[in-house]
């Protein structure tokens, strides 16, 4: 099933530290931001990319849309000062969408198989999210003091895409917009509405590139996954 993404990708990435949007830095020669675009420019059933930047990064981007061929960029509105209004940027310049995903541009390892079952769910049941299961121990804290241990057995990690019937995201973001309501994600202001979310696994390697460190994780994806490419490729030689 079709689908097109909204990438905000007008932050600051201020917990990097690097002074310059995260998203232009390199993992194994290639910024960040390409990447994540080339997992959907790959991707048959991606039909349009809608890209929020800022105003002054415009051209930049451009220029790399246009160096490393991505040709499913089918708007560059003008991203807003929170990821909220970026995304609703994004969706008021949409046309003809049934099913909307939101990715992070700074999140490049999802793969299209979490994308397809995150828009099968969505198309089905409205709203689906990509997401893990916690993994460590996890203490509820009030001023500095552990008050509780939570049973992490119902707590999940919520990474994106998150998916949604366009019309169901739409009027979430225009409810919000309304009443002046901000929310941490786009299945927040869908869960205001009423409205069940789903959650689709997804893979601990779906990280997002924050922090210097993460750049370091990024890196061993990367290789990682190079290697198994050449595994596997070896292994369907010598069959």
């Amino acid at each position: 099933m079709d689908y097109v993404v909204a990438l905000p990708a007008a932050g600051s990435g201020k917990r990097m530290g690097a002074g310059k949007n995260k998203l232009f830095l390199t993992l194994a020669n290639k910024p960040i931001l390409i990447h994540t675009l080339e997992v959907f420019e790959r991707d048959p059933h991606c039909t349009g990319i809608f890209l929020a930047v800022k105003q002054e990064e415009r051209e930049y981007i451009q220029s790399l849309l246009n160096e490393y061929i991505i040709t499913k960029v089918k708007g560059l509105p003008n991203g807003g000062k929170e990821r909220q209004h970026s995304v609703h940027a994004c969706l008021k310049v949409m046309e003809d969408a049934e099913i909307v995903l939101v990715h992070d541009a700074a999140r490049p390892f999802i793969t299209h198989s979490v994308i397809r079952r995150l828009v099968k769910t969505a198309y089905e049941k409205g709203a689906a999210v990509a997401g893990v299961r916690a993994k460590d121990t996890m203490k509820k804290v009030k001023n500095g003091i552990i008050v509780e241990t939570v049973n992490r057995d119902d707590l999940w990690s919520i990474q994106t895409p998150q998916a949604f019937r366009f019309e169901l995201l739409r009027q979430a973001e225009e409810d919000a917009e309304r009443t002046g309501f901000l929310g941490t994600d786009e299945a927040m202001l869908v869960e205001r509405l009423g409205h069940e979310i789903h959650i689709v696994e997804s893979s601990y390697e779906n990280i997002k590139i924050t922090t210097k460190e993460d750049l370091i994780f990024g890196e061993a994806i990367i290789k990682h996954r190079q290697l198994n490419n050449e595994s596997n490729l070896t292994n369907l030689m010598d069959s």
